[in-house]
Parts: structure tokens; sequence; C-alpha cells
């Protein structure tokens, strides 16, 4: 199950055995053992684990950043850029530990009161491949900090990077029972969740795998975090430079080759510069170039399988034949299995699948409005609610526009990303709970109540 195969190749490079039953207990009883010692050592001491799993991961920036271009194919400089974010989460949690975690006193009626901010036990976390350092750094970080202990699932396609992963945090001091790797299986998370010992999942991925993690642990009474799809608006109101729009259209669409959940996938235009603006997009998109992700001249990589990329191009072909324009792209490229050509969808209409789904890759899907309630219907027009985002030369425009907008995070003149210090999150099928920022530390947290 466990298997790291080259998608730019094809070639298996290294497989690993899932692990036992008797593997998943232990580890269990590891984290479980370590929780009451973990939770009681001074703060300090786990800010100084922090700071050094930061230092390690710049430390070790290009082998990380390596490991993942061979498993799931991201481009080398954006794996790169993607340890530079860690490397910030990591910082932010040691830097403001202290405060996120000091008693919040309550002025009561007949005395006070305060907070006290205590971790509550073992931790499950459930890791995608789209992103194997951010996605793990943005639940373990606050949760090392906080004092909870976790159990580490990572994507079937990851392995090295999740053994990275776990080497480099015990190299920085932490326990092994504090955080531990586990190659399980989908029925043995299942076990898991049910264990008494367990008292949280976060899960990033699909609807599917968050609709499974969500009911076992509603049935046994676990708190949840899922960060699941998106497919999120993108709102152009006006521009005095379509061009640069347009650039940054692009560049945010098409980072890690489209395979991310909070990238713009559906790009709403207003009729005065629509025709422009496709034209100039449909330009651009053509002009990626695939190649070697390790090559720095490579602007196209593959996508994280054949099966996926294979995936996406059905999802195109059937909105095609359901009556949308292919402008350009749509293909796997020549020679290439898990290459697909960067693709511009248009006249996407309500009751095609297109419409609704997610498209987990290098396409965008652009819409005509005439109106700006015409546009906010459109955005809100989706079983997601991750992020969005509305640009205008005006910036009251956008930030009117983008209050009705229905999702979790809103970007005004700025295409959607991800910071530190910035919770992240989503509503509707996007998912509940937040991460980062002082709300991503709270999720796992027990608000404990004193009574003065």
């Amino acid at each position: 199950m466990y298997k790291v195969t080259n998608p730019a190749t094809g070639e298996v490079i290294a497989e690993y055995p899932t692990a036992t039953d008797e593997q998943i207990i232990a580890s269990i009883n590891s984290a479980d053992r370590q929780f009451f010692a973990w939770k009681n050592s001074p703060l300090i001491d786990r800010v100084k684990m922090l700071r050094r799993v930061s230092a390690l991961f710049a430390e070790r920036a290009e082998q990380l950043a390596e490991l993942v271009t061979v498993e799931m194919g991201k481009r080398l400089v954006e794996a790169r850029g993607e340890i530079s974010i860690v490397v910030d989460i990591f910082n932010y949690y040691a830097d403001n530990a202290e405060s996120l975690l000091a008693d919040e006193q309550l002025a009561i009626r007949g005395g006070s009161a305060v907070i006290r901010k205590c971790p509550v036990g073992v931790l499950i976390g459930i890791m995608p491949w789209n992103y194997p350092y951010y996605q793990v750094a943005r639940f373990v970080a606050p949760n090392l900090a906080l004092g909870n202990t976790i159990l580490l699932k990572h994507a079937p396609n990851c392995p090295s990077s999740a053994l990275a992963i776990e080497r480099l945090i015990h190299d920085a001091g932490v326990p092994s029972g504090a955080f531990v790797n586990i190659f399980a299986s989908n029925e043995q998370i299942a076990w898991m969740i049910a264990d008494h010992r367990v008292q949280g999942i976060s899960l990033t991925g699909s609807e599917r795998a968050g609709s499974a993690v969500a009911a076992e642990a509603g049935r046994n009474l676990k708190k949840v975090v899922l960060e699941l799809g998106g497919s999120d608006p993108m709102i152009i109101l006006d521009s005095d430079d379509i061009a640069n729009t347009v650039e940054v259209a692009v560049e945010s669409r098409m980072g890690n080759m489209g395979q991310a959940c909070n990238a713009p996938k559906r790009m709403i235009v207003m009729s005065d510069i629509y025709d422009e603006f496709v034209d100039l997009l449909t330009a651009r998109m053509g002009k990626f170039k695939a190649g070697d992700p390790k090559d720095p001249d490579t602007t196209l990589a593959p996508l994280s399988s054949v099966e996926a990329a294979q995936k996406l191009q059905m999802q195109i072909q059937q909105a095609v034949d359901q009556g949308a324009t292919l402008r350009t792209g749509g293909r796997i490229v020549a020679g290439t299995k898990a290459y697909l050509e960067a693709t511009v969808l248009t006249d996407v209409k309500a009751g095609m699948k297109a419409h609704n789904e997610e498209l987990f890759g290098p396409v965008a899907v652009v819409y005509r409005v005439e109106s700006e309630n015409e546009a906010i219907a459109l955005a809100n027009d989706t079983p997601f609610g991750l992020g969005s985002g509305v640009f205008s030369k005006d910036p009251e425009r956008a930030r009117r526009i983008g209050e009705q907008i229905d999702a979790g995070m809103v970007y005004l003149n700025a295409a959607g990303g991800s910071q530190a210090d910035l919770p992240f999150g989503g509503i509707k099928r996007s998912g509940l709970g937040r991460e980062l920022g002082y709300l991503g530390i709270e999720e796992f947290m027990n608000k404990k109540v004193i009574r003065l």
C-alpha cells in the first residue's frame, strides 16, 4: 500500500509494508504513555524543540524537497517553497506559544475565573500527498506546542517524506511517543478512532475520506477537523491591467500543477472584460512546457499519478460532451502518462458535472457575468466553501462583494494563499474547523474553566 512511484517516469522507487495490527497497537500505547510526560513538560522545553524542528527543516530543505519531487511530481522550485512555509509555521508557534496558551481571565458575577488551555491527549493526523510537509506542519506544530501526542498517517504515495519528517522531529528532541509515524490501512484507522485513548482526528483530503472519518468519529464521540475539497471562485470585477490580472490568475491556479484545495478553480469575469481576459488566459496557459520537475526550465510537471491525470482528462472530456468549450489543453501530453496539458474551459453551465465538481489539476473554468449580483450568486452556487478572491480597482467595491461570498476565507485583490499566522479552513463540503494562526491551536484544546 505504501509505495513511491515517480509520476514523471512511472518507476517504482521504494515499497514499504503496511503496519501490522500489533504495531499499530504498540504505537497507540506509546503515544498514550508519553502523553502524561509530554503535557507536563515545561512549555519552554517544547518551544525549544519546535525551534529545532524549524531549523532542521531549513538545514535539510534540499534533501526534503527532492523527496517529494520524486514522490508526487512537484516541481523542485515549488518543493523548496513548501519547505519555507513549514519553517515559518514551526517558528510561529514557537514564538507565540506562551501567549496563545496563557490563562484567560474571566470577570464573572460573584468572583472570578480563568480558562486554562490544556491538551486533550492522543490525536490522529491523516495527511494528503499534495503538500507532504506543509499539511503535516500545520497540524503537528500547534499540537506539539499544546502538549498533545500525535499518530501521523501520511498518504500512501508519500512514505519516504513521512519517514523523513519522523526522523527530523525526533532529531529535534521530540520524544518518540510524542510523534509516531504509522503506515496504517483504512481499516486500521477505523478501529484506531474507536480506541478510547484517541481523543481527536484531523484529516486533510477528499470529501469521501472526510465523510468516512467523520462518521466513524461521530459514532465514537470524537472531535474532528476536516479540510476537504474546494472550488474557489475568483471574481474579477474590473481591471486597469488585465494582463497582470491574468498572470495572477495563472500563477495561483497553476501552483502545484493545480493540485491545491484553495486554488481559484472558477474565474468569474464581468462581461466587458471577459473576451480579453479569456484570450490572454488561453494564450498564457498554452505556454506551459512539460519536462523533468527537477529542471528549472520545466513549467508543466506531472500530476501525482497516472490515475489522477486520467481522471481529470475524463472530467474535461465530460464537460466538453455536455456543451463546454475547450479553449486550450485537455489532453495527456504526448509520450507521457501523468502530464496533463494546462487547460481552459468556458461555457460551463449549471447542471453540468464540471459546474459542481472539483477539478483537481491544471484546469481553469471561466464564466461570463453581467452584474455584481450574478457574480455573487455564481460564486456561491457550489457545494464547497473554502476560499475565494475578489479583484477590483476599487478596494471598497472588492470588500463589499467579498463580504457576500459564502466561504471560510476571502482574499481581496490577492490570490488565496497560506501563512502561519492566518487561520485556514472552510465551510459546507470544504470541511470544518480551522488550522494555523491562533485558531489552529484551539481545535484540540481543553478550555478548562477554573472558578476562583
